[in-house]
């Protein structure tokens, strides 16, 4: 499990934003995409965490089961602190991996929280594809997995055709209009969160006086 660390002026809410995505093998265009996703939000002043590639061969899901593999224990205890998520899947055969789709099926362990699922955050979708058409299903069914998890999907998605290379070896993004994509999706998940923080400030105050 990697943490990626950001300090902030003190007394400054900084949101915890959390990543989850790739593919099993490690460094894919998936997971790349997520990273600098992940750098944005660290640049809109976010502190980020990630859980991918093989990190999230986790077992089959099931509710009988009640043991949980530390990368799956990890994965719930940053989804239950964090402010905002950001999900990256491959398409496969045109919706999203089985990888990402048992992986989401693990936020049912947060069923009974105060703030069930993923409600209250808003959640940034990232599809990856081999081609246009599978890319644009796959975004459109991570859509309807976050609504199904109460979370709230960014007005943006994005669609990353991989049939051509995207990204460098370092992670830069080589296409203009994909990077302005990633980054303004990742802004739109940390301002969502803030903006809940302060809603939820003022209601303090109100509640106070």
């Amino acid at each position: 499990m990697q943490h990626i660390p950001h300090r902030a002026r003190q007394g400054t809410f900084v949101p915890l934003i959390v990543g989850i995505g790739g593919t099993a093998r490690a460094g894919s265009t998936t997971e790349v995409a997520l990273r600098f996703a992940l750098d944005a939000a660290q640049r809109a002043g976010a502190q980020t965490a990630i859980v991918a590639g093989p990190l999230l061969e986790f077992p089959m899901y099931s509710q009988d089961r009640t043991e949980r593999c530390s990368s799956a224990s990890e994965m719930i205890s940053l989804l239950r602190r964090c402010h905002g998520v950001i999900v990256a899947s491959p398409g496969y055969h045109g919706s999203v991996s089985g990888l990402i789709k048992n992986a989401l099926d693990y936020v049912e362990d947060m069923r009974e929280d105060e703030a069930a699922y993923l409600d209250g955050r808003a959640v940034g979708c990232v599809a990856c594809a081999f081609g246009w058409q599978a890319t644009g299903s796959t975004l459109a069914a991570l859509r309807s997995i976050v609504h199904a998890l109460r979370g709230w999907p960014t007005p943006v998605g994005v669609a990353v055709n991989s049939s051509s290379q995207i990204f460098d070896t370092e992670g830069n993004c080589l296409d203009s209009a994909i990077s302005k994509q990633l980054q303004l999706m990742a802004r739109q998940v940390v301002e969502f969160a803030r903006m809940r923080d302060g809603a939820g400030e003022y209601e303090k105050l109100v509640i106070n006086n």
